[in-house]
């Protein structure tokens, strides 16, 4: 059961931003900025948690997960160092999958052949 509820969210999710990104004629940047910050509001409201303890992989995977993790990473920084860690929690989560993220597309940059 939690497969299908974590695909419902997931999807609706996904859903949601396709609908956005049609009607409301934003470029993708502007809805990907919007989820993300919306993730990171909403986590800092301490609304995110609940929501992912229900959803699992479907409210961690999408965007909306990754602004909450900026935020989980930024708030358990500021208990700990105080106001410096609002510059440094942002990576505390999120830096693995940041560094991944970059080294992976430029082997990928290198293997392949741009269009321009």
């Amino acid at each position: 059961m939690q497969y299908l509820i974590a695909f419902l969210v997931g999807g609706a999710i996904c859903a949601l931003a396709q609908f956005i990104f049609d009607t409301a004629k934003c470029s993708s940047a502007h809805v990907l900025v919007g989820l993300v910050c919306l993730g990171a509001v909403l986590n800092g409201l301490g609304l995110y948690e609940p929501f992912q303890e229900f959803a699992g992989a479907g409210a961690l995977v999408p965007v909306l997960g990754f602004g909450s993790s900026i935020t989980t990473g930024m708030i358990s920084e500021v208990k700990r160092l105080g106001w410096e860690g609002l510059f440094t929690g942002a990576f505390e989560i999120t830096g693995l999958g940041l560094a991944a993220a970059v080294v992976f597309s430029s082997l990928l940059a290198l293997i392949s052949k741009p269009h321009r």
